[in-house]
This record gives structure tokens, C-alpha cells and sequence, in this order.
């Protein structure tokens, strides 16, 4: 068998990171979740959970261990790769590349600081500004991404309990887009996809006349289904 070479001398050797772009609906607003750093650099500033790689540990198990470590919290939901950003120029500590993720969950508990952050909080994405290293860039690629797929997917799905209404899924779509979206027509869409189906089982509101219960259909896998025809965000022709 022949003998496997060594890395090239000049091959670049950064430090890997990953950051965790973590989006949830309360109270009918988009939030993502915020640590605020606890150590240089930027300390005392808001920043993406996150964090570097250890050895022997996969990307994957790493945004996990940082997310638990940083907020406290084990991730329902769903969550995929988002980019890889680096290695130059984003960290003063030196040459960082990073790859970032998109966690998608329906409701969380109240998140809990630790390791390096001083603070975990669910801040609306409107004002999640001013954030550490290049993470305004990340979490504005992360939202972008959010907001895209739910056009021709079903990852709505990801943001609501186990069984919801239609009502429940349409104020997931606009708290996301951040648009009104017509009653009608989206249950009109929704339930013609063939993603949904009822529980036989109503809400009764304070007000009003009960509403109908819905579960995504068995083993759907939100991400990797398509809809059709899409929903599309009102800017085109939603």
C-alpha cells in the first residue's frame, strides 16, 4: 500500500469555528437567539452562539455542544448548514473560518447563560443589530435563508407545535417575511399542498368560533419538501 502524504508545508491551517443562526416565533415576532460575549474580543457585545471546534468533534456536535454550553438549551427543531465564512479578516484573534448553522425550532424555553457568554436572550431580529465579529452578515444570511425556503418548502412546519391551526401557521409565515398575508387565500394554498392534514380536534379561542387542528402529514420532513404550487412572499406576487 502506498505511503499517504503529509498536508503541503504552505496548506493554510485556521482555527474552525462555528456560529448558530437560531430563529424562533414569539409572540407572534421573529427572534434570534443573542449571547452577549463574556471575554475578549467584543466583550459585552451581542453575538451569535457559537464557538470553536475541538479536536476528535465534528462541525455538527460542535454547534450542538456550544449552543447547550453558551444558552443552556438541547435544540428541537429543525437544523442544516448554512455557509462557511472566513478565514481572513473576521476574527482579530487571527485566521477563523467558520461555519455557520440555521436552527429552526417552535418555542424554547428561557435560555440560560454560560460558558463565555454573560447573557442569552431572544432579541426580534429587527433589533439584532451591532453584533460581534461578522455575525450582522451571518444572521442576515441566515434570515434570508429562512425567509426563502418557507416560498417553496415546507419549513413552516419547523416553527409551529405539533398540532396548530391554519391561523397559528399563517402568523408563522408573517412574523418570518414580515407582511400581513390574506387569511384565505394562504389556507386556500396551505391545505391544497397536501402537507397538512386534521386532527378531527378544535382550538376554542376566548373569542370567536372554534378552529380546527392540524398536524403535518406522517413523516413529512419539512426541509426536503417541496411545495407545490409555492407560497410566495407578496413582493412576488404572494
Amino acid at each position: 500500500m502506498a505511503e499517504i502524504p503529509s498536508l503541503p508545508r504552505n496548506a493554510a491551517r485556521p482555527a474552525v469555528a462555528v456560529d448558530i443562526v437560531a430563529l424562533t416565533v414569539r409572540a407572534e415576532r421573529l427572534t434570534a437567539l443573542l449571547v452577549t460575549r463574556l471575554l475578549e474580543p467584543f466583550e459585552g457585545r451581542p453575538a451569535l452562539p457559537g464557538g470553536f471546534v475541538l479536536r476528535r468533534e465534528t462541525l455538527r456536535q460542535a454547534a450542538l455542544r456550544e449552543l447547550a454550553e453558551e444558552t443552556g438549551m438541547a435544540p428541537p427543531g429543525h437544523l442544516e448548514q448554512l455557509r462557511t465564512y472566513g478565514p481572513m479578516g473576521r476574527d482579530p484573534r487571527g485566521d477563523v473560518l467558520t461555519v455557520a448553522y440555521l436552527l429552526l425550532a417552535p418555542s424554547w424555553d428561557t435560555p440560560a447563560a454560560g460558558g463565555d457568554s454573560a447573557r442569552a436572550d431572544w432579541v426580534p431580529v429587527q433589533d439584532a443589530r451591532g453584533l460581534a465579529f461578522d455575525h450582522d452578515r451571518i444572521l442576515a444570511d441566515g434570515l434570508e435563508r429562512a425567509r426563502s425556503k418557507l416560498e417553496y418548502t415546507a419549513l413552516a412546519l419547523s416553527f409551529v407545535p405539533e398540532r396548530f391551526t391554519i391561523g397559528q401557521l399563517r402568523r408563522v409565515y408573517e412574523a418570518v417575511w414580515g407582511t400581513p398575508i390574506d387569511p384565505r387565500n394562504f389556507s386556500r394554498k396551505v391545505l391544497g399542498s397536501k402537507i397538512v392534514e386534521p386532527t378531527g380536534e378544535f382550538l376554542a379561542p376566548s373569542t370567536g368560533r372554534p378552529a380546527a387542528l392540524y398536524r403535518a402529514i406522517a413523516d413529512l420532513d419539512p426541509a426536503a419538501t417541496v411545495l407545490n404550487p409555492p407560497i410566495w412572499r407578496s413582493a412576488r406576487g404572494g
